[in-house]
């Protein structure tokens, strides 16, 4: 029985291990990947691997894989990669599954600056990136210093500016905290959204020459070949949607584009090796068949997939409306709760009071009743004083009367008696008034304690109702692409794919909406006043421009963007076209 092979093959997300017999082919194993992830637009997607002349190479589903020239390795290493992308992401973009691969590829360019993106486009896709990761912006939960460890912005965007990485995170953070209530496959749609407004988008480049070997960059994408001169990447010169292409085909290094306007010429160029253009022409022919059915009706497995896709949004919807209902009678049952022990808390403050003040009381009335006792022992000694001097002035004049002094001796001593007497009325009068004030003021301290005692009662009832509230609260709450691949060894050197793949009646009938089609930040204005805000913001942050910053920036300085180039560049007929590429 023949050995089986280990084939490790790499996702964006994830590394799957299989063993492949030696005579599996590569729809065998392409099929085992897309059903292993649970993939259904599979029309998209490939599988690559790096040659054994150290070039990337997309492998041939019709072909034994072993028969392949893939590098000898153990095991076989193969990248699970968009092959074709989209005209318009939230058209066609169905799966969850086929959004998210299609996020990290573009987030993957973007980063190793595979895509040319602005800076201040950098910093808005960063934040998107960070709601799909992270979820709603949290103030107690995201605090600064949150994104030390993510890499969100290129490394040449970091480099041209003078920011720290804080100050790039604030900028980050600032819009991130705008997408609150997005959902994290939302964000990545709109990442995508945005990410596809990018120039070098979805475009796959070539080294070609044209018949004066000017050295040129051939771009394959969703919308058709578009010329680049080999120092500008971002602004086609020469543009030929798919609709104006009858057949391809090419011969040996030669390269030849038939179009339908039968009055043109051939658009012939050369590519560098014999490889290269078996590349170009299993690009061209997937992007044009996407082309083609892009503009017609969805088969019943499209519609099938897109009527699931919305039927589990809006359960996905209904389950984020329930957990936000859910959520925020929790926030009101807390919030209630902690109203409730806040007041609680607030009674017992004043409870305590109220028990100190009683205290306060007691302690006023027992100072109060000691006086009282000394003020009725000083009345006693006051009136034993006065019985004593009456005494002493009774006894004063019994002697006085019978020993019979002398006149002057007894009225000056009697006179003396009488002041004594009258000094001590006075001053018995004096305790007598000072006993009855304390009496009446003892009467209020004691009412005021009757008053404390009841009202602590009555606080004490009271308290317990509000506890049990409490307590009370807190417990009640296939479609599949065929791309058409040639069976070709290094020898061949010819595929002249005799049948046309666009008759004109049909091209003549296509529309072709991305000429009119505006970008995502031209629909939206305030998106729009933000970016020139940050671009102005960092143009002051000591900016060292690249080749691509300055012919970004005198783009935008004349108005254009990658549709109104497009549509410029298509301008003229085919015939004025093929003429002008060939006069480059």
């Amino acid at each position: 029985m023949p050995k089986p092979v280990n084939v490790r093959v790499t996702t964006m997300d994830a590394e799957l291990e299989f063993a492949i017999q030696p005579n599996t082919t590569g729809k065998q194993l392409f099929d085992q990947v897309v059903k292993t992830i649970g993939l259904r637009e599979i029309w998209f997607f490939g599988l690559q691997y790096i040659d054994d002349k150290n070039f990337p190479t997309w492998l041939k589903l019709n072909k034994k894989v072993l028969q392949q020239e893939i590098k000898k390795e153990n095991p076989m290493q193969f990248k699970f990669r968009a092959k074709f992308f989209p005209e318009d992401v939230s058209e066609e973009l169905v799966q969850e599954i086929t959004q998210r691969l299609f996020f990290l590829q573009v987030k993957d360019g973007v980063l190793s600056d595979e895509v040319y993106c602005p800076p201040e486009t950098c910093v808005l896709l960063a934040s998107y990136a960070v709601q799909a990761k992270y979820g709603d912006y949290k103030a107690d939960i995201h605090k600064p210093g949150f994104l030390a460890n993510d890499r969100l912005l290129p490394q040449r965007v970091m480099d041209q500016h003078s920011l720290t990485r804080e100050l790039w995170e604030e900028r980050i953070t600032n819009w991130y905290k705008e997408h609150k209530g997005l959902m994290r496959e939302d964000s990545m749609l709109e990442y995508l959204k945005i990410a596809q407004d990018l120039e070098m988008y979805g475009v796959s480049y070539f080294d070609i020459k044209n018949k004066k070997a000017t050295e040129l960059f051939l771009g394959v994408d969703a919308l058709g070949l578009n010329i680049y001169e080999r120092s500008d990447k971002l602004t086609p010169k020469i543009g030929f949607p798919w609709s104006e292409i009858r057949n391809i085909s090419f011969n040996d290094k030669k390269f030849i584009i038939k179009p339908i306007d039968k009055k043109a010429p051939d658009f012939t160029f050369l590519a560098p090796r014999l490889r290269i253009n078996k590349r170009i022409l299993a690009l061209c022919m997937g992007n044009h068949e996407l082309y083609m059915r892009r503009r017609k009706p969805d088969t019943i497995e499209v519609q099938q997939m897109k009527a699931q896709a919305r039927e589990e949004r809006e359960s996905k919807m209904r389950d984020r409306a329930q957990l936000q209902r859910e959520r925020q009678a929790r926030e009101d049952a807390e919030q209630q709760k902690q109203e409730l022990e806040d007041r609680l808390r607030a009674f017992e403050n004043e409870s305590k009071e109220a028990r100190t003040q009683l205290v306060l009381a007691e302690q006023r009335s027992e100072e109060l009743a000691l006086q009282q006792i000394k003020s009725k022992e000083e009345t006693e000694e006051l009136e034993r004083r006065q019985k004593e001097a009456d005494e002493a002035r009774l006894k004063l004049e019994s002697e006085i009367e019978s020993e019979r002094r002398t006149k002057e001796e007894i009225l000056l001593i009697k006179e003396q008696q009488e002041l004594e007497a009258i000094r001590l009325e006075e001053q018995m009068e004096e305790q007598q008034r000072r006993a009855a004030e304390v009496e009446v003021e003892l009467q209020e301290v004691r009412q005021q304690e009757a008053a404390a005692k009841a009202e602590l009662a009555a606080q004490d009832l009271h308290g317990q109702h509000y506890w049990s509230s409490v307590e009370g609260l807190v417990y009640a709450t296939d479609m599949k692409l065929h791309v058409n691949e040639q069976n070709d060894d290094d020898d061949e050197q010819e595929n002249t794919n005799p049948e046309d793949i666009l008759d004109e009646q049909t091209a003549a009938n296509l529309p072709r909406p991305e000429e009119d089609r505006i970008t995502a930040a031209e629909k939206n204005k305030h998106l729009q006043a933000q970016l020139m805000s940050l671009s102005a913001e960092l143009s002051e942050s000591g900016q060292k421009q690249t080749q691509y910053d300055v012919i970004f920036r005198e783009n935008m300085r004349k108005g254009q963007d990658k549709y109104k180039t497009l549509k410029q560049i298509r301008l003229g007929n085919t015939k004025q076209r093929v003429d002008e590429f060939e006069s480059m």
